[in-house]
């Protein structure tokens, strides 16, 4: 299996690595680097749960080859979490019972923070639009929509 140099950033340093050709995003976060906050669900792109964000913007872990992020800014739910910059969502998805086996809850953090970043005021349908490429079998997403939609009105700190 043909192997290739990397070199990317990683909630905010600085990553070398080599990887096969085959290897996906999510196999190089998990296996290689131990970000196990990146959830491997369908490995087909559609339930969301590896949801880490590309250069700044929601990508699926499992659909993006490692190759791919060679010269890339990657953060998982690791960085995002250090950083603080999902803090409110954090306290919200506590608050309002908004996760039960937690399996689709970091891919939901990451994309509700992304959403809320260009949707300052959202309404409830915007909401669940928004987070629909992320599928949670347990809530019935009524708890994660009323977090995400507190945080937008401010009402967690």
């Amino acid at each position: 299996m043909p192997m290739i140099p990397i070199t990317c950033t990683i909630n905010g340093e600085t990553v070398e690595a080599t990887v096969s050709t085959r290897d996906t995003l999510a196999d190089l976060l998990r296996d290689t680097l131990g970000l196990t906050a990146t959830h491997v669900g369908c490995e087909h792109g559609v339930c969301g749960a590896c949801t880490i964000l590309f250069d700044g913007r929601t990508a699926r872990a499992c659909l993006v080859l490692a190759a791919q992020a060679d010269g890339a800014e990657i953060e998982t739910l690791e960085g995002a979490t250090a950083s603080g910059r999902i803090a409110a969502l954090q306290k919200a998805f506590h608050d309002h019972a908004a996760l039960q086996c937690g399996f689709c809850t970091p891919g939901m953090l990451l994309a509700a923070a992304e959403f809320l970043e260009d949707h300052p005021a959202p309404s409830r349908a915007e909401i669940r639009e928004a987070l629909s490429g992320n599928l949670c079998r347990c809530t019935g997403y009524q708890a994660i929509v009323d977090a995400v939609a507190a945080v937008a009105k401010g009402t967690e700190p």
